[in-house]
């Protein structure tokens, strides 16, 4: 009997717990098993949240091994190497791809039906190769990509312009890492393009005024900026990890910028055979649909670079 909405985390490290404490908190699932290869940390982590929701949603949180997970709706990937300080995300490929190839078939067995969401990096190659190489169709897989980069995006304009960043609406395409694209024609704020917006309010902002080269490094930075500080990045995500799973399980058909794994039959920008971050409608199957957002010539060329960089990663991956 079907008693709820079930969601499986494979990996209980950093992101993978701080997830599980954000869907539990939230009562986004009724059922959260958390699974990994250190049984005791996945035993711990499922005990210290679940022995909290007494306090907070009543969800069944606990540790199991893959025959566990049958069932799953949703099924969130966050196993494979962090990435350490100085390290780039694709600096991590080949090591997590193998991992990959030892997890997936073990819960896919299981729950071949599942959405699949993989936050492990280098995220657009992993979910590339999750979404070709398993036996899963291409909307059963989403990465989280870019929608992590895209709040920070609205953060920092937000503060910027001295508004609440629920008004700042944006997008960072492309790579989840140093080729990725903030589309700046698409940026509003309150329904009004930025530029617009700079020249028809009393705020002392200026769009032309403004160093757009700053605002894309620290975008691309942030990431690397927490990992310095405090040796990983885990909150933000797992708060993007559980908007998602919300648009999933509440059948929204929420627009987000995410990864997929484009072929030709999406016509978008002339782009194939790589997952990158575009902006996607998400509901209860997974992927529902692509959106191309008109862009401007130099957008569309930076995003192609995107593309093709991670296109050459893809090409020396042993999958």
């Amino acid at each position: 009997m079907n008693k709820g909405k079930k969601v499986t985390i494979i990996g209980a490290g950093n992101v993978g717990a701080s997830v599980a404490f954000a869907l539990s908190s939230s009562g986004t699932a009724a059922e959260i098993v958390i699974v990994d290869i250190n049984k005791d940390k996945a035993f711990g982590e499922a005990l210290d949240i679940y022995q909290g929701t007494a306090m907070s949603v009543p969800v069944n949180v606990h540790a199991g091994d893959y025959p566990d997970t049958e069932g799953s709706d949703v099924v969130i990937v966050t196993s494979g190497a962090p990435r350490k300080p100085g390290q780039s995300r694709i600096d991590l490929v080949q090591g997590n791809a193998d991992i990959m190839n030892s997890i997936m078939p073990k819960v896919i067995k299981y729950c071949p039906n599942a959405v699949y969401i993989i936050v492990s990096n280098p995220v657009d190659v992993l979910t590339y190769q999750v979404a070709t190489r398993f036996g899963l169709s291409r909307t059963q897989v989403i990465g989280t990509g870019t929608l992590l980069d895209s709040s920070r995006l609205r953060a920092v304009i937000a503060k910027l312009l001295g508004v609440n960043s629920h008004s700042v609406h944006g997008y960072v395409l492309g790579e989840h890492g140093d080729t990725s694209v903030i589309p700046w024609s698409l940026l509003t704020i309150g329904g009004v393009n930025i530029e617009a917006y700079s020249e028809n309010t009393v705020s002392d902002f200026k769009f032309d005024k403004i160093n757009k080269e700053e605002i894309e490094r620290e975008v691309r930075m942030s990431g690397a900026t927490v990992i310095k500080a405090k040796g990983a990045t885990y909150y933000a995500i797992s708060l993007a990890v559980k908007k998602l799973v919300e648009a999933i399980l509440r059948d929204s058909n929420s627009v987000m910028v995410v990864s997929a794994a484009l072929d030709k039959t999406d016509g978008c920008y002339g782009i194939s055979d790589v997952a990158l971050s575009l902006p996607y409608i998400i509901g209860a199957r997974g992927i529902h649909g692509a959106m191309c957002p008109q862009l401007t010539v130099d957008e569309v060329k930076e995003l192609l670079h995107s593309a093709n960089t991670l296109k050459s990663v893809i090409e020396n991956i042993n999958f």
